[in-house]
Formats: C-alpha cells, sequence, structure tokens
C-alpha cells in the first residue's frame, strides 16, 4: 500500500507541475460529487420523518438538499472530467518525453543490451497509453473516496456504533483486490518476453523489407505458427493470472455482501423496538448501499491507482538503471588537435548479461593524423572497438587514453561532437533531404552549400538528381508526399551526413558502404583517406575505417586484423603481405573470388 501512496503521490505532483490551476479545479469538483451523496441520505431521511409528521416545511427544505445534493453528485464529476482529461493526457506526455530522454539521451548504448530493459520498455509502452486519464481519474476518485468514507462512518456511528463495522468490511474486498492486481501485474512481466516476441513477429509480416524474404523463402506459414505459439504462450500467462484475479475479488465482494445484510438487520430490530425512525431506517439502507458502491468504486480505484503505481515504479528503475551508466564527471579540456594518438591498455569488453568476452586484452595505439582499417570475419569484434572508441560503452577491463590522458576524463558530449561517424546501420531520418544529411552539424544544418559540400565529399551529390525538389524534398513513407528511396540512396544519405563536420578529431566509417559495389567503395574509400590525410595535418585527427573488402582497405596506413577478440596482426598491406599470416591468406582467398 505504501507503493501505492507513493505512485499516486508522483502523479499528483507531477499533475501539479503540468498545470496547478485544472488540478485544484480536478479535486474540488471531485470531492463535491464524492460528498454529495452521503450527504444527501440524511436530508432523504428527514424527509421521510417530515412528510409522515406532516411537516409540509420540513420536507420542502429537505427536498430541496436532496435535489442540489443529487445536482451536484451529477454534474460536479462531468466538469471535473473536462479538466482531469486534458491533464491525464499532458501526464503521460510529460512521462513520454521523459522516456525518450533518458532511453535515447543517455551517455551510452547498455540498456539497449538488457533484456530486463527491453521488457520493462515493453511494459511502459502498453501502461502509459492505458494510464492517461485513467490514471488520474483513479487519483482524484481516491481522494473523493476518503471524503465519502468519511462522512458515511460519522452518519453511521451515530446510529449506531456497531454499523462502524459496515466500512470496515471494505478492507477485504481491498486487500483481496490490491492482491488480485498484484498477480495481474506479475503475470503481464511473465507474459512481457514472449509478447514482445510476437509482436516482432507481427511487424515481419507488415514490413516490406521482409515481406520479400517471407514470399520467396514460403517462410509465411512458419512464422505465423511462430507468432501463434508466442501470443499463445503469451495469453496463457496472462489468462492464469486473471483467473486468480476474479476468485480473489469475488471472495472479498462476498465477505462485503454478508456484512451489508447483517448492517441492515441491526437497524431494522432498533427500528421495530422504537429506538430509530423510518427515516433512520432509510438512512441506513441509503448508507449501506452507498457503503457498497464505494466499496466497488474503490476496488476499480485501487486497480487504476496500482497500475500508476507499475508505471511510476518503472519510471523510476529505468531513472536508476540509466542513471547509473552516466560517465564520470570531466576534470580535463579536450585537446583541439590530437598530439600523439590514442592508446588502448589491456582492454576487454563483455556486452551486458553476458560473459563472453568480444574483446578481450586488446593494447593497441592509433597515431595521430593517420588511416587506420580495421578488417576481419563477421563477429570478430570490430564494430565493438568502434563503439568504444565512440564511448557508447565503458571498457570492462582495460583504459583508453588520448595523448596519455584517459578518455573518459574528458566531457562526452565535447568528444562525440568532436567525431564524425558513418555506420553501417545507419538512421533513415525522415526529414528534408537537407536536413537528412545536415544533422551530421548542427550548426549547419540550414546552410545548402554546406550540405551540398557533405554529399560531394561522400560522392553522394548524385542522389539529388532523383530528388523532385533536390534538398528540400521530403522524405519517407510517414508523409502522403515523402520521397521514398532504395537502400543505397538512403545509405548515401547517411555517407553525406557523416562527412558534415569538416574537421573531426575521429572520423569512424563503420562499413557504411555496404550497397556500394567494391570499385565504388574504392574510389570512395580512396577519396575518403585523402581528404583524411588533409585534416590529420591541421588536427591530428585520426580515421578509422572498418571494411570486409580487403582491397578497399589497402591505402591505410594502419591495417589491424581482429580475429576472436583480439588485434591478430597489425601493419601496413605491404607489411602484412609479406608476413603471410591471416591477412595474406584472406586478402588472397578474397582476390580469387573477384578474379
Amino acid at each position: 500500500m505504501i507503493d501505492v501512496v507513493r505512485g499516486g503521490w508522483e502523479l499528483f505532483a507531477l499533475s501539479w507541475r503540468e498545470s496547478r490551476y485544472r488540478l485544484v479545479l480536478s479535486v474540488v469538483l471531485m470531492i463535491a460529487q464524492a460528498a454529495a451523496m452521503p450527504l444527501a441520505a440524511p436530508a432523504l431521511a428527514a424527509l421521510t420523518d417530515a412528510a409522515l409528521a406532516g411537516d409540509a416545511r420540513g420536507a420542502t427544505a429537505a427536498a430541496a438538499l436532496v435535489a442540489v445534493a443529487v445536482v451536484a453528485a451529477l454534474t460536479a464529476g462531468h466538469f471535473a472530467h473536462i479538466f482531469y482529461f486534458e491533464l491525464g493526457d499532458r501526464a503521460v506526455l510529460r512521462l513520454e518525453r521523459e522516456l525518450i530522454v533518458l532511453s535515447n539521451g543517455s551517455a551510452g548504448l547498455e540498456h539497449h543490451e538488457r533484456p530486463e530493459y527491453a521488457d520493462k520498455l515493453q511494459v511502459l509502452r502498453q501502461e502509459l497509453h492505458r494510464a492517461a486519464w485513467g490514471s488520474m481519474e483513479g487519483l482524484l476518485n481516491s481522494l473523493g473516496l476518503l471524503v465519502a468514507i468519511s462522512i458515511t462512518a460519522v452518519l453511521l456511528a451515530r446510529l449506531n456504533p456497531l454499523l462502524l463495522l459496515l466500512p470496515l468490511a471494505a478492507a477485504p474486498p481491498l486487500l483481496l483486490g490490491r492482491r488480485a492486481e498484484s498477480i495481474v501485474n506479475a503475470a503481464r512481466e511473465r507474459a512481457a518476453p514472449p509478447s514482445r516476441h510476437a509482436r516482432h513477429m507481427f511487424g515481419l509480416f507488415g514490413n516490406a523489407a521482409s515481406a520479400k524474404e517471407l514470399r520467396v523463402g514460403g517462410l509465411g506459414p512458419g512464422f505465423r505458427i511462430r507468432q501463434r505459439h508466442a501470443w499463445d504462450s503469451a495469453s496463457e500467462k496472462l489468462w492464469n493470472g486473471e483467473r486468480r484475479a476474479v476468485l480473489l475479488r469475488t471472495t472479498g465482494q462476498l465477505i462485503f455482501a454478508v456484512s451489508y445484510v447483517l448492517a441492515t438487520l441491526l437497524v431494522v430490530r432498533d427500528a421495530v423496538a422504537g429506538r430509530h425512525s423510518v427515516g433512520d431506517v432509510l438512512l441506513v439502507l441509503t448508507l449501506a448501499g452507498q457503503v457498497n458502491q464505494q466499496v466497488a468504486s474503490a476496488v476499480s480505484a485501487l486497480q487504476e491507482m496500482q497500475r500508476t503505481t507499475r508505471v511510476m515504479s518503472t519510471m523510476r528503475w529505468v531513472r536508476a538503471l540509466l542513471a547509473g551508466m552516466e560517465p564520470p564527471p570531466p576534470d580535463r579540456e579536450l585537446p583541439d588537435r590530437i598530439r600523439h594518438g590514442i592508446e588502448l591498455r589491456g582492454v576487454s569488453f563483455a556486452y551486458p548479461g553476458t560473459d563472453r568476452a568480444v574483446l578481450a586484452d586488446v593494447d593497441l595505439t592509433l597515431p595521430a593524423g593517420t588511416t587506420v582499417a580495421i578488417v576481419g570475419e563477421n563477429g570478430a569484434g570490430k564494430t565493438t572497438l568502434i563503439k568504444l572508441l565512440c564511448r557508447f560503452y565503458q571498457a570492462t577491463t582495460g583504459v583508453m587514453t588520448l595523448d596519455g590522458t584517459d578518455l573518459t576524463r574528458f566531457d562526452l558530449a565535447r568528444w562525440r561532437a568532436c567525431i564524425a561517424a558513418g555506420f553501417q546501420d545507419f538512421a533513415r531520418f525522415e526529414l528534408l533531404a537537407r536536413e537528412s544529411v545536415g544533422v551530421g552539424e548542427l550548426a549547419d544544418i540550414k546552410s545548402t552549400e554546406d550540405v551540398r559540400k557533405a554529399l560531394r565529399r561522400a560522392r553522394a551529390e548524385d542522389i539529388l538528381d532523383r530528388l523532385d525538389n533536390g534538398l528540400e524534398t521530403q522524405l519517407g513513407k510517414s508523409y502522403a508526399d515523402g520521397a521514398e528511396l532504395s537502400g543505397g540512396q538512403w545509405q548515401k544519405l547517411a555517407l553525406g551526413r557523416a562527412m558534415m563536420r569538416q574537421a573531426p578529431l575521429l572520423l569512424v566509417l563503420d562499413e557504411p558502404t555496404s550497397a556500394l559495389d567494391a570499385q565504388a567503395e574504392h574510389e570512395l574509400f580512396e577519396q575518403y583517406a585523402a581528404g583524411a590525410r588533409r585534416v590529420g595535418q591541421r588536427t591530428g585527427a585520426i580515421t578509422v575505417l572498418v571494411s570486409h573488402r580487403f582491397s578497399t582497405v589497402r591505402m591505410a596506413d594502419l591495417i589491424l586484423v581482429v580475429a576472436d577478440g583480439r588485434i591478430k596482426e597489425r601493419g601496413s598491406h605491404d607489411e602484412l603481405m609479406a608476413a603471410g599470416g591471416l591477412y595474406a591468406e584472406l586478402y588472397g582467398m578474397q582476390s580469387a573470388a573477384y578474379a
């Protein structure tokens, strides 16, 4: 229950920050609605007694009070809904914005590799939209119910102290309802992995890229079976939880029903004995009915509050996870140029949740002003090495230094601002073509000239001839008039984006030309290498190229051969060929394939 109160308070505080006047009006109106019906009960009892006694004036006054209370009960909640509906949506939007900032504004990428993070994110995606105004309604109903139950308890105690047991009889339904909701929440947690898998499979059927392989490979029936099994598994877990929850809730309601009958009999007995009036009997019957309704409302409100609590506690979990990944505060100024180079000493790395080292005991120097090529088979650790250089992850062991200073001592944002990068798994920004390239350097995003120069450096300027409005063409299927590009065209824009920063300290190209043929890639990398040398002379910039085509990287100053998470060989092309090792073997095999 402490968690429920904490979650409710967090939602209240969030709503207060969003709109104070909406929250205040909602609270006042919901409390007025909740108090109206309990206060109408004694007015109705007075009306009955006055009518039986022939007191027209008293009956009229009592009737007026009943009418006011009923009108308040019927209308106050409606007007409150106008305010808390919008307030709930605004609160959820704030949480969504925070989640975006937390997930994508964090220093590294480690959380994306954690299965538990994926499960929490899946639950948040489902629950945030369900919460919305429903959470606000649950919160305000809870406040109103506290007022209503308090008034009801006072009125019942005036008739007979034993009747105070009636509100207490609401405890079993509430407690069992809370337990039931916990069971349902646990079932949702267990169902999250198969549900996520089922949604992934569903997404494959609706994706144009996967649709081709599904048809050519005849994979549809098999994938449908997998999707159905995953969904059945998730549904079974949810059904088992719901079934147990229904049993608990029903038990709680039966306990209250018995208490309701006993309370009614107690007051009827007192009325027969002449200790209470007919109006008192009617008062108890009315209040008992309201208590029954209050209990049902309390159970419903508790379910909503538990859902809210779950959202808030999951957000706290995400905040705590990402707060623990924040880099240490910087205490060194990043130099304007690299004088010696980047050095890795004893660097090892394993992805979160795994024990297998992707990189192990790597000792490496990337000299200032050089072009370094990294080659190796898939899964050897090439991309992981790039991720560490970009500080997407922190090395498990070892240290990376820039001119002898630990990289972690420099401001991370400043270091990232000195990196230009093109990745194999590039983003497809559905913006104007100018913006899709220009975001590579936000300060120059509006400069058509700078964007064209970047495309020219990436040998991708020809893509503009295929766009109706050139750089001002809207891209992507998300827009009715958006231009849809091929994979190679999107990749050219990504290459242009990587060229927007003209004087980086580190240029990273992680197989960014996979959609190009071998000759086009070779020519492009030669141009990159020439440009990198010019930049390197000015700033000592280091260019790191990753490619699976060995013929492409022979112009590099230093070639690293990565295998099994280690640097197996290093040197220039001529040195490695003369050594006759793994590089020479792989180069020969690939050359024979192109012969």
